[in-house]
């Protein structure tokens, strides 16, 4: 299985029937693949969404893990916000979700 379907599998997992996101969100991973949510769907589709995060999977797996800060990983340009405002208001249901990750 590859790195991205192990991802996507956590991800649907994490999800279960609702993101609780209330937005859409797209991980761009950096030619590596996308991992896109809307509600209780999770793909591998390039759909466009109401945030998209760019960020390396080896990044996005560490801060799931909770062993590399948002903050900082956008401060160090490893993490790529379409809409800052956005990201800052779901910030704790993106926190919430990382959290059934792990």
């Amino acid at each position: 299985m590859s790195q991205l379907q192990e991802l996507t599998d956590r991800v649907k997992a994490a999800v279960g029937t609702d993101s609780g996101l209330g937005k859409s969100l797209k991980f761009d991973l950096k030619g590596e693949g996308f991992v896109f949510i809307d509600g209780g769907t999770v793909t591998n589709e390039d759909s466009p969404a109401d945030l998209t995060m760019t960020i390396s999977m080896e990044d996005l797996i560490a801060m799931g893990q909770g062993k590399l800060d948002a903050t900082m990983a956008f401060m160090s340009g490893k993490l790529k916000l379409s809409d800052m405002g956005l990201a800052m208001s779901l910030q704790p249901k993106m926190g919430a979700l990382f959290a059934k990750m792990q």
